[in-house]
């Protein structure tokens, strides 16, 4: 094994915070993760495995059957754009609800990688995230989809509107940002004060992203669980969570954008 590839491999000794060892604030800790995770992407993960379970239940093959991302939710174009900026704002609100947490418990910003001191580091680094992850990200989706693993997923079922575009490219940054916050910068960093292993937390927070995308099938499970791999090992051994959320938006505006665009011009997509 090559010493580029070992240091990936091995976590860094991080800049860990204090590890709490008070049996009361350690309690707290576990009710507060708990609570976060009920109201947010660990009730989706729940929800997801039951969407699964009702589509393996289905007579239809799995690759027979659609979920869609971006759906209506009016029947008026004001009111459905109206519902759809108000879904990114939840999903904003849950990623600053970990910040929040996080600089209420002693945690400064920075430390977790949400300053704004490298922004063209960060966006490059994004971008090669979005590159790494997205490529082979579409050919695992289309070998699952084609072995019958994976429902047919449509990133939008959005009419043709003016607001269609940006309200896409908003829905997508809502996702990373609610994501990578709270899955990596919050999530890692409380384990960590539990004196979790950082290998142990990160296979931790990479099920779980997995697992509030199960309702895409076995393909979106696996896919999502190696995006938390690589995303949770750059943060363990940089700090720096702007690029996660860089590159994972980038990814889901080509996905939602690009999908809708292409959607019945092109043969080769579901």
């Amino acid at each position: 094994m090559s010493a580029t590839l070992r240091a990936w491999l091995v976590p860094a000794r991080p800049d860990r915070p204090a590890e709490i060892t008070d049996r009361t604030e350690r309690r707290a800790l576990w009710i507060e993760l708990l609570v976060v995770f009920a109201v947010t992407l660990g009730l989706s993960a729940l929800q997801s495995l039951l969407s699964l379970l009702d589509a393996l239940m289905r007579p239809e093959p799995l690759a027979d059957q659609a979920v869609a991302i971006n759906v209506p939710r009016a029947g008026l174009g004001l009111l459905d754009l109206a519902q759809q900026l108000t879904g990114v704002v939840r999903l904003v609100a849950w990623g600053a609800l970990g910040v929040y947490l996080l600089w209420r418990g002693g945690i400064a910003l920075a430390r977790v990688g949400l300053d704004r001191s490298q922004p063209l580091r960060d966006a490059l680094g994004g971008v090669g995230l979005a590159a790494l992850i997205g490529v082979p990200g579409l050919g695992l989706y289309l070998t699952a989809h084609a072995l019958g693993l994976s429902l047919t997923v449509q990133p939008s079922t959005l009419d043709e509107a003016w607001w269609r575009a940006p309200v896409l490219v908003l829905a997508a940054f809502g996702n990373s940002f609610a994501e990578e916050i709270l899955m990596i910068a919050y999530l890692l960093t409380r384990l960590r004060q539990l004196g979790w292993s950082e290998n142990r937390a990160l296979w931790a927070s990479s099920v779980l992203r997995g697992a509030y995308h199960l309702y895409q099938g076995f393909g979106g499970f696996v896919g999502n669980v190696a995006m938390g791999l690589v995303y949770g090992r750059v943060w363990q051994r940089t700090g720096r969570v702007w690029p996660l959320v860089v590159g994972h938006a980038l990814i889901d505006v080509v996905a939602f954008v690009g999908y809708a665009a292409l959607r019945g011009k092109v043969s080769w997509l579901p």
